[in-house]
């Protein structure tokens, strides 16, 4: 039986023990009250580390590297301030792979921090806004303790939580965070037009994050029978499920269904969820593993990159020499794609980043995904398809999307690389 206990009576350093690994559930899925509690109680533990996933909030700050090693896979959002101090030690891995990392313990997770929606007439709690990694996180915790949030969103998911999971429970009512997207931009709307155009009717999407997705969904609106299996999902797919656009009637596994991990979005994507059976969440396994993505047919997956080499080599990670981005899903939805049936390995991104191109002749950065899995590439100046081309013709197809302003010198440096 849990223990409930109002939020001023949480003793962390009763529950997490020095040298303790914590994890909780990232963006908006981040239980506030706990992990606020938790960094104001560290001294009270001593030394323990975190794993972070994409944070939106302000509860982490580099001075709490006094007591707390973080690690975390991605440098995205609130994360980059503690990159920037030198406080983030990144885990460079395939999102696919976190599921086995925890349960494996090679990833150890001690106490597992949780937001939960309030349990249903059958007493099955839910995890409401991330489901993802956390499932395998709650298989494998020593301690569990859950924000009962009753403003969260219930919904479906592959493993109810019991009241028997978890250890200690604090109550609240809080709204939970929001992820507005910024506005797209003249290139992003380019962009948007000239992927939608690949698009056909009855294709199954995978998305990243951003305004740029956003913006490519914006342009589905005349699709008809479009699916979804994505890793993360945001405020596009309710508005086109609404639509009748994403009604999912056509995929190959998992019919009728919007197949998603966790939701990157506003108030609205969160309502629309809410008890919502046509809205399945599921572990990182499942978005993301290989044996479930080789069955689904007309596979579109839409990702977006740092920079891309004149080989068609892909860096997701790292800007102007700090980590701002992940390795992530994208080898994984890529190379899918690549094998599924009428798929398309889509990779967007603008052509610029202020004065810099972002079509290279040599990345800046890490390989995230190799030239052997580049696919499609996409800017606000065309469309450069890589699959079957040789590396001179590769050059020359990502030369003909690179801003005007840059393919003499990007020419003049490829023949010197």
């Amino acid at each position: 039986m849990a223990k409930v206990l109002e939020l001023n009576a949480l003793d962390m350093g009763a529950i997490v023990r020095p040298g303790d690994c914590v994890m909780w559930g990232q963006a908006n899925a981040e239980p506030l009250p706990l992990s606020q509690a938790l960094m104001a109680q560290r001294h009270a533990i001593g030394q323990f580390s975190v794993f972070l996933g994409i944070s939106y909030s302000n509860t982490l700050k580099a001075e709490y590297a006094d007591c707390v090693r973080f690690s975390g896979y991605a440098g995205t959002g609130g994360n980059r301030a503690l990159v920037k101090a030198g406080a983030l030690d990144i885990l460079p891995c395939h999102y696919s792979h976190l599921g086995e990392l925890i349960a494996r313990r090679r990833l150890k997770v001690d106490v597992l921090l949780l937001q939960l929606a309030p349990a249903n007439e059958r007493g099955e709690y839910s995890l409401s806004v991330a489901h993802e990694y956390l499932i395998p996180a709650l298989e494998a915790a020593r301690v569990v303790v859950a924000e009962v949030n009753e403003r969260a969103p219930w919904t479906h998911g592959e493993r109810p939580v019991l009241e028997a999971d978890l250890d200690y429970i604090v109550r609240s009512a809080r709204a939970p965070l929001e992820l507005l997207h910024p506005q797209p931009g003249a290139a992003e709307l380019a962009i948007a037009r000239h992927v939608a155009g690949l698009i056909e009717d009855g294709a199954t999407l995978q998305f990243g994050l951003g305004a740029l997705p956003e913006a490519i969904l914006a342009e589905l609106a005349d699709r008809r029978g479009l699916g979804v299996h994505s890793g993360a999902i945001g405020d596009q797919v309710a508005v086109l499920m609404q639509a009748g656009v994403i009604t999912n009637e056509r995929k190959s596994i998992d019919r009728g269904s919007t197949i998603a991990g966790i939701m990157f979005g506003s108030k609205a994507l969160h309502d629309f969820a809410h008890c919502n059976a046509q809205i399945q969440f599921r572990s990182s396994d499942y978005t993301h593993g290989p044996r479930v993505l080789q069955q689904i047919e007309r596979f579109t997956a839409l990702n977006s990159a740092v920079e891309v080499d004149l080989s068609g080599q892909i860096n997701a990670e790292v800007a102007a020499g700090v980590y701002v981005g992940a390795v992530g899903g994208a080898v994984d939805f890529l190379r899918a794609a690549h094998y599924s049936k009428g798929g398309l390995p889509i990779v967007a991104l603008p052509s610029t980043a202020g004065k810099h191109s972002r079509i290279v002749a040599r990345l800046q950065g890490p390989v995230s995904t190799p030239r052997s899995d580049a696919g499609i590439i996409v800017t606000e100046f065309g469309i450069a398809d890589l699959r079957g081309a040789g590396l001179a013709e590769r050059a020359r197809r990502l030369l003909a999307i690179a801003h005007p302003d840059h393919r003499e010198q990007l020419e003049r440096d490829s023949r010197a690389a």
